[in-house]
């Protein structure tokens, strides 16, 4: 199972996702946003498999985070989570082997899917 890191400025949507994932042997680190998500990353010993992150967030953004994290920790995968597709063409430009994007709303079954696959 993988270790995950999740930011996302909506508690509904941290829980929902955290739940799904947890719930499938996951263990996920929940952060409120890119900023504290960013913080744990450079931690002493995190180790990360996949960051999940919203894309539109205050202060750092999902897709400035993420080309932050990979500048830190290259293998990291990545999922970005938008309401918004034209926010997720700005992820054209992240150098990612592993990179999915899920539209919001989605369901428990379909993050769950978007995890398997970029785990695959």
């Amino acid at each position: 199972m993988a270790t995950i890191l999740l930011a996302d400025d909506d508690a509904a949507i941290r829980d929902l996702v955290r739940r799904a994932l947890s719930s499938d042997g996951h263990t996920v680190h929940v952060t409120q946003d890119g900023v504290e998500a960013l913080e744990s990353l450079g931690a002493n010993g995190a180790v990360y498999d996949i960051l999940i992150t919203d894309v539109d967030m205050p202060q750092l953004d999902g897709i400035s985070l993420a080309e932050k994290a990979l500048a830190m920790k290259p293998a990291l995968a990545v999922v970005l989570m938008s309401g918004f597709t034209d926010q997720l063409e700005r992820a054209a430009r992240l150098r990612v082997r592993r990179l999915l994007s899920i539209s919001k709303p989605f369901t428990l079954d379909q993050i769950k899917q978007v995890v398997k696959s970029v785990l695959a």
